[in-house]
């Protein structure tokens, strides 16, 4: 089965603070890994957040499409009325943002049994899918 990957671990894959240099490297192993899945939302939420011009290192669009380009070697989840509908539903039962529901909306719809993110509960599973932090 494919494991889903937040955004969180995209942008760790391109930190340059030293501090961070465990989290990149093992946000680059879990993208070295063949078997990962992406969504439409993951992959705009980094672009964004990468080339933002108030972070400390902005990247240049031309890298950051790049990377998306790269990315999408992975199956990934488009956004759909359907899944907006099962992004509500497990927003009204597990209590999360409606912008994480979606994540885990989209990993359910790609099949996947785990979805790495530091951004929720470390261990909750959520219709069939189980959050684990690998920066833990």
């Amino acid at each position: 089965m494919p494991h889903f990957l937040d955004t969180n671990i995209l942008l760790y894959s391109i930190s340059r603070d030293p501090a961070e240099a465990d989290k990149r490297n093992r946000a680059r192993d879990l993208l070295d890994r063949e078997d990962g899945a992406l969504s439409v939302q993951v992959l705009q939420e980094f672009y964004v957040q990468a080339t933002r011009t108030s972070r400390s290192d902005p990247l240049p669009h031309s890298i950051a499409a790049g990377l998306i380009r790269t990315w999408t070697r992975f199956p990934v989840q488009e956004t759909t009325l359907a899944l907006v509908g099962a992004a509500l539903e497990i927003k009204a039962q597990a209590g999360l943002s409606y912008w994480d529901s979606a994540i885990v909306a989209a990993a359910r719809a790609l099949g996947c049994d785990v979805l790495f993110s530091e951004d929720m509960n470390h261990g909750q599973v959520i219709g069939g899918v189980k959050i684990s932090n690998p920066f833990r």
